[in-house]
């Protein structure tokens, strides 16, 4: 095993200033940007790490941002400490063509001036000198670059930027490793990197095991907590060259008509597996009248405000609160329920089947604008169950016409694989998956009716469903 290599650096002042009018500009157009619809106004800087030094033909420095937005579209004035970004910006004279469209923009003041910045994980470069810090350990600055002493993690790999990502940029390596890069980040332990690490404990092989990962050490006195905690920026896994994601199969096959039991049932029995490891991974709790009462109200005050922000949803009110207050009857008589981790994001898209026809999970840090200890919580295993049913559901719709009977096959299919695997089957709980789907389903109809009018359909379908469900 290589040395660990640390280096102390130091950057220059007035860096976050002179890049200011540019990141306001160039931000809020990153796919992976939260704060959609509302300027930005400022910036706080949490942490600033130069990885290469800015006055030669390449610079890179490695930023965490915390951007100041308004409370509201329109309210400029009110401004607030926002989410905190990780950024990584290269510095050259200029760009060559292949880096056009990773351009920031051409610095006019500061120590930047007259320098060209970019987002550097477009280059080859700075994206090699990433996995080169993780081999070796380094340790530059605040940034901590850690791995797994067990596996061998091979240099000169040549790596490449994905493109299809939503919330987080990854690196490919060589169709060797994944390199996953959060982008708005938060204090504390991520459970993207807890819950493999804990599965990989248990030699769970339905999950890829952590080989290395990138924590920063940074005071967010801006942030609203004020902690000292460690940032988990990234985590770099095995790759899984040639694998198709669940989504895709099941569009792929409903596209020539195909039957996707077979698979259903395997994802299920997947996840049945990785729901299994986790319990004996980490603690379990038993959820009584108290917690359920604290669940329901949650789930119940959803249902409320979805009620307000989309008014199709008016007609099935009354009969969605009673999958809620079904749910809480049963707790008043005394039942109680097992609660454990979970993945807390679980869809088709989390779900990769490998050419050999082994599927496993991936993704694990939850809904990420959902506070991190909430993500962290121990949940009833059919939260997850729920996700995935309304994902079928989902791929079922995107067809004209419509094949709600391809759903209710997978349904079924995904939940008796499950049983094989874990010993009980989600539908002899029909109360709480009911409760967990409508809730679902109530999140799914504010997020069409605002982003995909197009798309609200698919939920108020499952919604009707729901709502002329039998509450017990």
């Amino acid at each position: 095993m290589s040395e660990a290599v640390t280096r102390t650096v130091t950057t220059p002042p007035g860096l976050l200033a002179s890049l200011d009018p540019l990141l306001r500009e160039w931000l809020p157009r990153q796919r992976w940007f939260a704060g959609k619809g509302r300027p930005v106004t400022g910036f706080d800087l949490v942490a600033a790490t130069e990885l290469l030094p800015a006055g030669g033909k390449l610079g890179l420095y490695h930023l965490l941002v915390r951007a100041h937005q308004p409370l509201q579209p329109g309210h400029v004035g009110h401004e607030q400490p926002g989410d905190c970004y990780q950024l990584f910006i290269g510095v050259r004279e200029a760009l060559p063509p292949r880096l056009a469209p990773a351009l920031i923009g051409h610095v006019s003041r500061g120590p930047l001036a007259g320098r060209t910045v970019y987002e550097a994980l477009h280059d080859t470069r700075p994206a090699d000198l990433l996995l080169e810090a993780l081999r070796t350990q380094a340790r530059i600055g605040g940034l901590r670059f850690e791995r797994d002493p067990r596996q061998e993690i091979r240099p000169g790999l040549v790596p490449r930027l994905m493109t299809a990502e939503q919330s987080n940029s990854s690196v490919v390596y060589g169709d060797t490793f994944i390199l996953k890069l959060m982008r708005r980040v938060v204090p504390g332990i991520n459970p993207d990197l807890e819950l493999p690490l804990a599965l990989a404990r248990e030699g769970c092989p339905r999950v890829p095991p952590p080989t290395a990962w990138l924590v920063a050490d940074a005071e967010d006195t801006a942030g609203p907590s004020h902690t000292a905690e460690p940032y988990v920026l990234g985590v770099l896994q095995p790759f899984v060259q040639g694998a198709t994601d669940g989504w895709e199969l099941a569009l792929r096959e409903l596209a020539k008509g195909e039957d996707f039991a077979a698979e259903a049932r395997a994802v299920g029995r997947a996840t049945a597996e990785v729901h299994t490891a986790l319990a004996r991974a980490l603690p379990t709790v038993t959820l009584g009248h108290v917690q359920m009462r604290a669940l329901v109200d949650g789930m119940t005050e959803r249902l409320e405000a979805a009620v307000h922000a989309v008014p199709a949803l008016r007609p099935y009110a009354e009969d969605l609160r009673s999958a809620y207050t079904a749910l809480d009857d049963l707790a008043s008589e005394g039942r109680t329920w097992t609660a454990q981790r979970v993945h807390g994001d679980l869809h088709l898209g989390q779900c990769l089947r490998s050419p050999a026809g082994i599927w496993s999970l991936i993704d694990f840090e939850g809904e990420p604008a959902r506070p991190l200890a909430e993500r962290r919580m121990p949940q009833p295993a059919v939260r997850d169950v729920a996700g995935m049913l309304r994902s079928f559901d989902y791929a079922a719709r995107t067809t004209d016409p419509p094949q709600p009977d391809w759903a209710t096959h997978c349904r079924a299919a995904y939940c008796a694989g499950y049983a094989e695997a874990a010993g009980r089957d989600p539908r002899t709980e029909p109360v709480l998956l009911r409760a967990y789907e409508t809730d679902k389903a109530v999140y799914e109809a504010v997020y069409e009716a605002r982003h995909r009018p197009d798309w609200l359909p698919v939920p108020m379908a499952a919604l009707h469903r729901l709502a002329s469900a039998d509450p017990t």
